[in-house]
């Protein structure tokens, strides 16, 4: 039996020493540059165009003309745009927990991960935590950029609500539950699903930090500082992405989901 060998990669971000409890009978690690690269083509993946153009409609020249799960709702029908908003959802969610689970972090266990991928995973010391934190960070935010500017429609696409919704799952699931709070509260109050979004969006760099106060992370310095900086990212993208209909409601044109009458 030789030794396990040390996995070397081109950069040296990338290098680390593979812990011998997750090593498969051949070695064989999955590279550090396929999980962000799988959720940027997965995120590119314009789900609402073909769902509408599997029912004759092109999506981009109804409604808003926005391909994401609110359009196809209000355009194509009620079970097709809860079809889209699963599939948009389930682009961030699954690229970012296999990054979850090929970046393992030693002596720490994730909320959630599949052990199934640790036999090819890279696991980093605790001094080296950031570095798994930033290649986990960087895959959601690939699969939001890839849904946000898709190459498939001219670098165009949806405001990524669904797919950030989705990244965040799997980074942080309690913390969800809040903003679902939140995004539920904007709602109901305003009718407006623009307000909601864009509410929860700016909510969520407060309840990362809430989090690791929670558990104690800001005292002792082991917060997710790439997390935080990503939580800024998305809730700066989600803003700017819904310019369009922050203008409509400025101007008074905004569509507002009201009740039907009996």
């Amino acid at each position: 039996m030789f030794p396990p060998k040390e996995t070397t990669l081109p950069l040296d971000f990338l290098i680390t020493k593979v812990n011998s409890t997750y090593e498969s009978p051949t070695h064989i690690i999955m590279p550090l540059w396929i999980p962000p690269l799988i959720a940027f083509f997965a995120g590119s993946i314009p789900f609402g165009l073909l769902i509408a153009k599997a029912k004759g409609v092109n999506i981009r020249e109804h409604g808003s003309g926005n391909i994401g799960a609110t359009n196809v709702l209000r355009i194509i029908g009620k079970p097709y745009g809860i079809a889209c908003l699963i599939l948009d959802f389930l682009k961030g969610f699954v690229p970012t927990l296999l990054a979850i689970s090929v970046c393992l972090i030693e002596g720490k266990n994730p909320q959630m991960s599949l052990d199934t991928l640790h036999g090819i995973s890279t696991t980093f010391p605790v001094i080296d935590a950031w570095k798994a934190q930033t290649l986990i960070i960087l895959t959601g935010l690939a699969a939001i950029l890839g849904h946000n500017y898709s190459p498939w429609i001219g670098f165009k696409g949806g405001k990524g609500i669904a797919t950030s919704g989705g990244v965040l799952v799997a980074l942080m699931p309690v913390g969800v539950v809040i903003l679902l709070i939140i995004w539920l509260l904007f709602f109901f109050t305003t009718r407006y699903v623009s307000i909601a979004s864009i509410g929860t969006a700016l909510a969520v760099p407060f309840v990362t930090l809430y989090g690791s106060y929670r558990h104690g992370y800001l005292a002792d310095g082991t917060w997710n500082k790439p997390l935080f900086v990503f939580s800024i990212v998305i809730a700066f993208l989600a803003t700017w992405r819904h310019r369009s209909n922050i203008i409509a409601l400025k101007n008074g044109t905004e569509h507002q989901f009201t009740k039907k009458k009996k």
